[in-house]
């Protein structure tokens, strides 16, 4: 069973990305995973879903949403 990590953030800080793709982009941090130790960050790391219609009247889509980020890859933004 893995142990809970501890985070140096809280939810509502402003963060700002240190390395990665997304390195220097700030924002808020939404959601935390303790057991993972990983953040959901507002408008940071955007991955892409792609949905296959199941039936013949459906239409398939592409659906956008925020992936986390391990939190030693965040440092506190003071502003």
């Amino acid at each position: 069973m893995p142990k809970k990590q501890k985070i140096h953030v809280k939810i509502g800080d402003n963060v700002q990305v240190l390395s990665g793709f997304h390195k220097n982009k700030t924002g808020e941090v939404l959601k935390i995973v303790q057991k993972t130790g990983k953040l959901l960050i507002k408008g940071v790391n955007f991955k892409f879903k792609h949905i296959k219609p199941n039936n013949d009247n459906e239409i398939g889509e592409i659906k956008q949403f925020e992936a986390p980020i391990h939190h030693s890859n965040v440092k506190l933004n003071l502003k």
